[in-house]
């Protein structure tokens, strides 16, 4: 019979497409990686490898059974979920990704909330962009998510955690006043700075702005960052202005040398949702997170709206 050994390593030699490097991401050595997957082959008897000098690949039937390996893993591992997690709510281990425009000012308040109301819990995090996210929890790397929201993707399941609406990030120098609104219109897109390609808040402002082709074809002064962060530096230095997260603002806001403007109605924003294997058995878990979560960014969003943007 197959093990499920066998599958891991497959799956990993599909991802890597080295046996080296599949061998270090199974913490194994390659002469033990590989006399598995010859075992796979003999037991199944087809080849699902092709072997070639400094890498590998699968062949057709190879990709095939890959994929199909994938599915067994994912069971198995909800399995081991379901058997796990019965004591109780956000008890034990827990991966959890967010996205890099949500994660610096998302985790320092929902963080503590969680040590202190589930001290069994082990979360473990992981920072980057949608589709690796998406990616990740399909393949069962990670076991939920928070992005922006919608995703089209039959085999995951959301749940609304909260809207976050855009602000206009401007150097203080600018001669309109804080309670001014917007239109985008009114945006000089040759100075507008976006986060670099692959992040979803990139997009999100290209559509409200409605300049993709514009942006894209390298029309005026845009700058491309690969966090939040160094944009508002760019801004605070003068070279532009971008599109913000409400989130964000009480954290970005500190600096003197930018403030911010209200968009016009209606306001321009991101659904933020949690994200996961529809076939997760840990929804009692995720059900319990998505309510820190709304704790958390409900006081937030009120601080926000009694303030003025700036």
């Amino acid at each position: 019979m197959i093990t499920l050994r066998q599958l891991r390593y497959l799956s990993a030699l599909a991802r890597h497409g080295h046996f080296g490097r599949a061998a270090e991401a199974c913490s194994v050595t390659q002469p033990a990686l590989s006399m598995q997957i010859r075992d796979l082959e003999r037991t199944l008897g087809v080849a699902v490898v092709e072997r070639r000098p400094g890498d590998v690949m699968l062949t057709d039937v190879g990709r095939e059974i890959a994929r199909r390996a994938e599915d067994v893993l994912t069971a198995s591992r909800d399995l081991v979920d379901f058997a796990r997690h019965r004591s109780g709510p956000l008890t034990g281990r827990l991966t959890l990704g967010v996205i890099p425009s949500l994660a610096p000012y998302l985790l320092p308040r929902i963080l503590p909330l969680l040590q202190s109301r589930f001290p069994e819990l082990q979360l473990e995090l992981r920072e980057t962009q949608t589709r690796q996210l998406i990616e990740d929890i399909k393949s069962g790397a990670l076991d939920a998510a928070m992005l922006a929201l919608p995703v089209a993707e039959p085999e995951i399941d959301t749940i609304a955690l909260f809207e976050d609406l855009f602000l206009l990030a401007v150097p203080a120098s600018d001669p309109r006043k804080e309670t001014a609104r917007v239109a985008a219109a009114d945006i000089d897109q040759s100075r507008l700075i976006l986060l670099e390609d692959g992040h979803c808040l990139r997009d999100q402002a290209l559509a409200f702005c409605a300049t993709a082709t514009r942006v894209r074809s390298g029309a005026g002064t845009v700058f491309g960052a690969s966090s939040l962060n160094t944009v508002m530096q760019m801004v605070a230095g003068g070279y532009g202005v971008t599109l913000i997260p409400q989130i964000a603002a009480d954290v970005e806001r500190r600096d003197a040398r930018v403030k911010f403007l209200r968009l016009e109605n209606p306001q321009p924003g991101r659904s933020i949702g949690l994200v996961f294997r529809r076939t997760s058995p840990r929804k009692a878990d995720f059900a319990a997170l998505g309510e820190v979560v709304k704790e958390s960014v409900g006081e937030t969003v009120a601080k926000s709206t009694n303030k003025k943007p700036g």
